[in-house]
């Protein structure tokens, strides 16, 4: 088996894809969880294939979608999956230090902040996520097509600010983690 560190972004890509062809249809977690797994990963350090920057939505659990285990994917969960300095951070983190080639944005269907930015006008610190999204959804009401737009600027953020672009090994892609059916649509 490839060492994830030296995975590229195609590879860990094709990696995300059939993961998440066996959890449509798994009725258990299907990533290796297990105490060699966990002994080696303390011992070694972690080496995932991938960048998930995910929203904290308790139905989107990245590691069952994409049927991985423990040090298999660097996890980065905030509402509504939107960009900021820390997740940045976070993500040139990963790329520089854990050598990961490949970050996907990760929305989902039925978003509670994409819901909120687009029908209700919130206060507190809740507002700071619903204006990024107003920002990157430009207007649309759909809550859908607001998601798509709303993972495709974090995408953009994400290239823009670590300086990736198409002749780069590393590589950013979008994707929509559809709740009902568990299917991972990547745009």
């Amino acid at each position: 088996m490839k060492d994830n560190a030296k995975i590229t972004a195609q590879e860990a890509l094709e990696k995300l894809k059939v993961g998440n062809a066996e959890y449509i249809s798994a009725e258990q977690s299907m990533g290796d969880i297990s105490p060699a797994v966990r002994k080696r990963t303390c011992d070694n350090g972690q080496e995932p294939y991938a960048i998930i920057i995910s929203c904290s939505d308790s139905r989107v659990i990245p590691e069952s979608i994409f049927s991985a285990g423990i040090g298999d994917l660097f996890v980065i969960r905030v509402a509504g999956n939107v960009m900021d300095n820390h997740q940045l951070g976070s993500v040139e983190y990963a790329m520089s230090h854990l050598n990961c080639k490949l970050v996907v944005v990760l929305g989902h269907t039925c978003c509670g902040a994409v819901n909120a930015a687009v029908h209700h006008d919130p206060d507190g610190h809740i507002k700071y996520i619903t204006d990024a999204i107003r920002r990157a959804i430009r207007g649309e009401t759909d809550d859908y097509k607001a998601c798509r737009l709303n993972v495709e600027q974090s995408v953009r953020i994400i290239e823009g600010s670590l300086g990736i672009s198409p002749e780069s090994d590393a590589k950013v892609v979008g994707a929509v983690y559809h709740i009902d059916t568990g299917e991972v649509e990547f745009i």
